[in-house]
């Protein structure tokens, strides 16, 4: 595993040496960051055209009055047939942290790419905040610890960041040999997986229908399937989390169809 955590070290110099300042998160300090090249979409005067200037995106339901993602034949979109238990278990000869770190690494560049397939469409007029269910609007803890909610397009900017700063931190994410894993790494990884979680919830309760009209709905169902399936195999993710989301029932319908256990 050295040598693949060798290659993220030289990649994340890459991205470092040719990437333009991002915004500043107010509780973290900012590192160069640079999304990933992504595919081309509808602009959003087009886009606008179809559903309208300003459509309540999280509001968009299926015939059975549930949320898009819900309905068939969406609910069942996939890359993968049958249960993602098999893709997730830890390898025979493989550290956990190591595991765990290079799926993360992974988790967190796929998310980042979808999102710029859609980041147009997530703007403070669409997504005055980070609302990922009935009622549920995600909040930011501020410099002086308090919660404040943030505008989706912000609040996600400052999750990229504070996530990228902390995979380029050697103290957190090593990467050269003979660099160990801190006793801190289980608690940091949780706290990534808490906000990544956050980002998959909106970007399925309010920006469905663009995932659906790009015709990524397998991809992404598939991605974010993945990424549940690999934070219960190893804690990763609150079951609270979880339930009170949006997305709890996509979960929940998951469970139910073994896509996520065996």
């Amino acid at each position: 595993m050295s040598n693949f955590f060798g290659s993220i070290g030289r990649m994340r110099g890459a991205r470092s040496a040719g990437s333009n300042a991002p915004k500043k998160s107010p509780t973290t300090p900012s590192s160069p960051f640079s999304p990933p090249p992504v595919p081309p979409v509808p602009s959003a005067a087009a886009a606008s055209s179809q559903w309208g200037d300003s459509a309540p995106l999280g509001e968009v339901r299926g015939p059975d009055n549930k949320p898009l993602f819900l309905c068939h034949p969406f609910v069942k979109a996939a890359l993968v047939k049958g249960s993602f238990k098999t893709i997730v278990v830890l390898p025979k000869h493989v550290d956990v942290n190591e595991w765990v770190a290079v799926n993360m690494f992974d988790f967190f560049h796929n998310l980042n790419a979808f999102y710029g397939v859609i980041s147009e469409f997530v703007t403070v007029e669409r997504c005055p905040t980070m609302a990922a269910g009935p009622q549920l609007d995600y909040t930011w803890i501020d410099q002086n610890r308090k919660q404040v909610k943030l505008p989706a397009p912000t609040y996600i900017d400052y999750v990229m960041v504070w996530v990228q700063n902390l995979m380029n931190d050697e103290g957190v994410f090593p990467t050269r040999p003979g660099h160990t894993f801190p006793p801190t790494f289980p608690s940091s990884a949780k706290h990534v997986y808490k906000q990544l979680f956050r980002v998959f919830a909106h970007i399925y309760w309010s920006h469905f229908t663009q995932i659906v009209h790009l015709s990524l709905e397998g991809h992404w169902n598939s991605l974010f399937a993945h990424f549940v399936a690999f934070g219960r195999e190893f804690d990763l993710v609150d079951p609270r989390d979880v339930v009170g989301s949006g997305v709890g029932e996509l979960v929940r319908a998951w469970g139910e169809m073994g896509t996520l256990e065996g």
